[in-house]
C-alpha cells in the first residue's frame, strides 16, 4: 500500500475514533476525507481534530446554515518515479 493511502486511512480512522462520521473518496491525484462536525464539539476535541488533519496535505472547514459543518482533508497520491515515461517503444 502506498504511503499516501495509509496516511489517508490513518486520518479517517483517527477522525472516526473522535466520534466523527467520515467519508473517503479516491480521486486521480488525491484522496479526500470528509467528516460532518456536530455543533456541540468540545474545544478539547477540536484540538485533537486539528492535530489529525494537520497530517494531510490540505484541509479546511465548510460551514453553511443549510448543510452544517463539514471538515475536509486531502492527501496527495504518490507521483510515479521519474524516468522514461514514454513507454518501452520510445526509449532512447
Amino acid at each position: 500500500m502506498p504511503a499516501s493511502d495509509s496516511r489517508a486511512e490513518s486520518i479517517a480512522a483517527r477522525l472516526s475514533a473522535l466520534a466523527l462520521t467520515t467519508r473517503v473518496e479516491e480521486h486521480a491525484r488525491y484522496t479526500s476525507i470528509e467528516a460532518e462536525v456536530p455543533e456541540a464539539l468540545p474545544a478539547s476535541t477540536w484540538r485533537e481534530v486539528l492535530e489529525v488533519v494537520a497530517e494531510a496535505d490540505r484541509f479546511g472547514l465548510l460551514a453553511s446554515s443549510l448543510t452544517g459543518r463539514t471538515l475536509w482533508a486531502a492527501v496527495r497520491k504518490a507521483v510515479p518515479a521519474t524516468g522514461d515515461v514514454r513507454g518501452p517503444g520510445h526509449q532512447r
